[in-house]
């Protein structure tokens, strides 16, 4: 029988997945990977395989454990509802931890060696994903009359896929929560609204005098 693993699999994952949040994929080293998860590298590749498969888990894990705001959007009732959450949700989702701002899924594999290219593969599919299941509730959204006929879900559910990752590696940079807020208001100034979307009712003014 094969000797037992002397570390908890899940608590190395969440480990390893804070170093390649803060790091990126080419950026983490096995020495930072071992120092961080208590592990040495003969354990780590009998667990999960090789480096290229212990970004993988800790993506999945990641999208698992911090990226529930973007389904929870989806339910939401109008569409702006619906892309406001997600671009509050990216905003306070990269500035919550002040050692690993950003974006996993952005930051881990915006720049990597062709060596690192299934990686990039990984994430790309990830994010074309979720892209592709805000664009279809964008779609049941026109269909609904919430956006008007004239709006086109593919560019919308594009377009707000890449503020968030925008604001990902704005934050990532080091702009303040306000700021990141600030641009997410912004960007839904000009958000389409359709022949069912429910008008804002003014306040109340104050009856005339009469003469």
């Amino acid at each position: 029988m094969g000797r037992h693993r002397e570390f908890d699999v899940t608590e190395a994952l969440d480990a390893a997945l804070c170093v390649f949040w803060r790091k990126g994929y080419e950026g983490a080293s096995y020495a930072d990977l071992t120092e961080a998860t208590g592990v040495e590298r003969p354990a780590l590749y009998s667990a999960f395989g090789n480096k290229e498969e212990l970004f993988r888990r800790a993506l999945e894990r990641y999208y698992e454990h911090y990226l529930g705001f973007f389904p929870a959007a989806m339910q939401l009732e109008t569409s702006r509802e619906v892309a406001a959450h997600i671009l509050r949700g990216a905003a306070e989702l990269s500035t919550r931890y002040a050692d690993r701002r950003g974006c996993l899924g952005v930051h881990g594999a915006l720049a990597v060696s062709d060596d690192a290219e299934p990686v990039r593969r990984v994430v790309m599919a990830a994010r074309a994903n979720g892209e592709a299941a805000l664009r279809e509730r964008l779609e049941r959204a026109k269909k609904e009359g919430d956006l008007p006929k004239s709006a086109d879900p593919a560019a919308l559910a594009a377009y707000v896929c890449a503020v968030a990752h925008g604001i990902a590696v704005q934050a990532k940079a080091g702009t303040s929560r306000s700021v990141l807020d600030a641009i997410a208001e912004q960007a839904l100034t000009t958000w389409p609204s359709g022949a069912t979307t429910r008008p804002t009712i003014a306040p109340t003014k104050s009856k005339r005098r009469r003469a």
